[in-house]
């Protein structure tokens, strides 16, 4: 079942970047930028649904390690940490993606949205609401439908492109910036 596939690459040494007793950090088999990668704690947490309280800790280590991972190795780049409303893949994991957004395996609406929409939850902001309330808020399966479809729109300056080809031009164009 290609939904259990990080459970058998999160322990193939030609993926993995960072490894400890909590957490492994690997790259992305199909990368959504020029950097991503995935952190994944060693414990069997299906997914961000299954967290609770108890989990703060660990998922504030997972943060920080992916935070440590890309300042020391990668300085100049942008990243974003977060999580996805609705998980493809069985085993709770943190993206770590480089804001470029430029990459071959970004290849329709659904990639760019699950990025680019409030369908990508920031670590921080689970982070927070656990800390609140103990809970965390997942928008409706009916959302991130909604999410997935909505216009191709560039991340940095909102410009709205009618395929991802034309997109992936543009979003080249910001490098400049």
């Amino acid at each position: 079942m290609w939904s259990l596939g990080l459970l058998k690459t999160m322990k193939d040494p030609k993926y993995m970047v960072f490894s400890d007793t909590k957490i492994v950090m690997i790259k992305d088999m199909y990368p959504k930028a020029e950097h991503h990668f995935l952190v994944l704690p060693h414990e069997e947490i299906t997914n961000l649904k299954k967290v609770t309280e108890k989990d703060i800790p660990l998922l504030e280590y997972m943060f920080e390690k992916a935070k440590q991972y890309t300042s020391k190795h990668f300085p100049d780049v942008e990243f974003k940490f977060g999580y996805h409303a609705q998980p493809s893949m069985h085993r709770l994991h943190l993206h770590v993606i480089s804001k470029d957004m430029n990459s071959e395996f970004l290849k329709n609406k659904k990639h760019w949205n699950s990025f680019t929409t409030e369908f990508f939850m920031n670590s921080s902001d689970i982070l927070r609401q656990l800390k609140t309330s103990g809970k965390i808020k997942f928008p409706s399966a009916a959302e991130c439908e909604l999410m997935m479809k909505r216009e191709l729109k560039c991340h940095r300056c909102n410009l709205v492109f009618p395929t991802i080809p034309k997109l992936k031009q543009h979003i080249r164009s910001h490098r400049a910036d």
